[in-house]
């Protein structure tokens, strides 16, 4: 029976775990492997878990009460073959799970690629969005949205969810999430830019950091209104939000703005 992975070399199973289960116990238990990141998902700490099964779960169900949620899974190898979400799991499965290959291609995907730039973002992970927006992404954040319309608005809209809820991500109608590690903004900033694989496609200053709409130029006679004096007298360049008519231009705090960004791209 083959038991590596496709596309790379070695068992998914070292020779210990490769052992039949004692005769009581297979008739109602499966083994799962968590691999990589995964591991430190895993709410007991350790990274092979023996589950019950001698109810036919879902293999998604055993993997996400082990605190592991399904988006942070890219492939499920069950006694060498690669299975879906919905694989019901028999006693005596041997069940590797495996976080998103950088390197390493997988033909068995378990969803779809997910949308490039294009996100839903958690209350608990506001300013997050805005540094997202920062770099031209699109970042919904509606801190009056509960989990419930959270999940939905990922799935209707085909965004990726962000967030640092398990529960939330566990839901089944969400197809794209992601479980943010880090705590400060500017490095869950760059987890999920390298996560994602963003950098190529950063436009910094071309959403509005408030509302998310985008900003186009936009003629000084047109917004000449609204200027202040000083602002009328020493710039001539702007830009305005198409959503909410914000108006932007490179005064003071520019600079600022693009040393975080020049600092971003430097880390990813």
């Amino acid at each position: 029976m083959d038991l590596s992975v496709p596309g790379s070399s070695g068992s998914i199973w070292s020779e210990a775990e490769l052992m039949p289960p004692a005769a009581d116990d297979v008739t109602k238990a499966a083994r799962l492997r968590f691999y990589g990141e995964l591991a430190e998902l895993v709410t007991s700490g350790e990274p092979s878990v023996t589950v019950v099964v001698d109810d036919a779960p879902s293999v998604k169900d055993r993997i996400e009460a082990c605190g592991v949620p399904h988006t942070e899974v890219d492939l499920i190898v069950v006694n060498g073959s690669s299975v879906a979400f919905d694989y019901q799991l028999l006693p005596g499965d041997r069940v590797g799970v495996y976080p998103v290959f950088r390197s390493l291609p997988v033909q068995a995907k378990l969803r779809p690629e997910p949308p490039l730039g294009r996100f839903v973002v958690d209350v608990n992970l506001g300013r997050l969005a805005k540094h997202l927006r920062l770099l031209g992404f699109d970042a919904l954040s509606d801190g009056s949205l509960p989990d419930r319309d959270l999940a939905e608005v990922s799935a209707t809209q085909d965004r990726i969810l962000l967030t640092k809820d398990r529960n939330l991500l566990k839901r089944s109608i969400v197809v794209h999430g992601y479980l943010v590690r880090e705590v400060l903004p500017k490095d869950q900033l760059a987890e999920v830019v390298r996560r994602f694989d963003l950098a190529p496609s950063i436009q910094p200053f071309t959403r509005c950091i408030e509302c998310n709409g985008r900003v186009g130029a936009v003629a000084k006679a047109e917004i000449d209104h609204l200027l202040e004096p000083l602002t009328r007298q020493h710039y001539d360049d702007f830009g305005r939000c198409g959503d909410c008519g914000r108006v932007f231009w490179r005064g003071s705090h520019y600079d600022h703005l693009a040393g975080f960004v020049a600092e971003l791209r430097r880390r990813v």
